[in-house]
């Protein structure tokens, strides 16, 4: 998008990357942003998450698709520079356990609610060879996909917002009203925080447990993920280690991690992958993924009267949409400035 020269002085609530992005599609087009975050970004959920590039437990689908690609886009260009972005292209393989559901049901037979065109957008998406699916999947893609390396990437993020002339405050937002203040737009990132700050009773935690373990070779990703299965499969190499999932438990609040659900983990993917069984194990993580019935990106007026830009409601698809959910952030500020947003969405 082009630069624009009048300028708004915008709050971003939340310092993931969901917040991060939009401050970025901001500061970049000139306008002063200041993001207001309650925990440093590798204290946030997104600092946890698996990081592969693929729409996830995110409605609605057909919205979802569209900022999906658009961050496909963005990350495929930030791979080029892997040390720097903590973004890589990498080969995997998407799979089902079931015929014709799931995350890697057939595009023409009735893709998992609209996911389709998702499928036709990834360059040089094929359907799996039954030698290439692991024993167990009854089908699957294969894909080279953008997985990120979570922690480096948010500070790759912070780095570039901070060069666009962004500031980052650490701060505990008691409201929206408040972050406003002083602003022209607010903008709530806030995770699964719009549950209290909104407020939105919508807004729930969906519990995911993973285990880090030394990489005894893997090269490629794999995931499992039955269409709202609460436990999942996959495995993703990163640079500090082969990340191993998962579970997604609606409504489960916990972030310690629960060594009978690790245990299982590891046991789920060694059936499919027995070079696991003897992999040490490096870390235990529990993230919180901040779901809703849909992705909330409106705009509404506070009741002091400041526009605030609502961006939330993720669930697992933060990394995979922040850039595309950021272009609508940043079309919906021009539209506030130019007086042309509603007051009310």
């Amino acid at each position: 998008m082009t630069s624009n020269t009048d300028d708004l002085d915008v709050r971003v609530v939340g310092g993931g990357v969901i917040g991060l992005t939009s401050a970025i599609a901001l500061a970049e087009d000139g306008h002063r942003v200041r993001v207001l975050s309650r925990d440093a970004a590798d204290g946030t959920t997104s600092a946890v998450a698996g990081g592969l590039c693929w729409p996830y437990r995110i409605q609605p689908y057909e919205r979802a698709v569209a900022w999906a690609v658009r961050s496909f886009q963005v990350l495929t260009d930030l791979a080029r520079r892997p040390e720097e972005t903590g973004a890589r292209m990498v080969m995997g393989t998407m799979t089902a356990t079931t015929g014709g559901g799931g995350a890697a049901a057939d595009a023409g037979d009735g893709v998992e609610d609209g996911l389709a065109a998702w499928y036709a957008a990834v360059p040089g998406l094929r359907r799996a060879r039954a030698e290439e699916l692991p024993e167990g999947s009854a089908s699957g893609w294969r894909a080279r996909t953008p997985l990120v390396d979570m922690p480096a990437h948010l500070r790759y993020l912070e780095r570039r917002l901070t060069a666009a002339g962004g500031v980052i405050e650490r701060a505990e937002v008691a409201s929206l009203e408040e972050a406003g203040a002083s602003a022209d737009v607010v903008v709530n990132c806030s995770g699964l925080g719009a549950r209290e700050l909104v407020p939105d009773p919508g807004v729930h935690p969906v519990q995911g447990q993973l285990v880090v373990v030394e990489n005894p070779g893997i090269e490629e990703w794999y995931v499992s993920a039955d269409s709202g299965a609460t436990d999942t499969t996959y495995l993703l190499p990163q640079p500090y280690g082969l990340v191993v999932g998962g579970t997604a438990r609606e409504n489960a609040w916990s972030t310690e991690p629960d060594p009978a659900v690790a245990e299982a983990i590891v046991a789920r993917a060694a059936r499919r992958f027995p070079e696991l069984t003897r992999a040490r194990v490096l870390a235990h993580k529990v993230g919180l993924r901040p779901a809703r019935p849909a992705v909330r990106l409106a705009v509404e007026r506070l009741s002091g009267g400041v526009p605030c830009v609502h961006n939330y409601g993720h669930g697992g698809g933060g990394v995979t949409v922040a850039w595309g959910c950021a272009d609508e952030v940043l079309r919906m500020a021009r539209e506030v400035q130019e007086g042309r947003g509603p007051a009310h969405r």
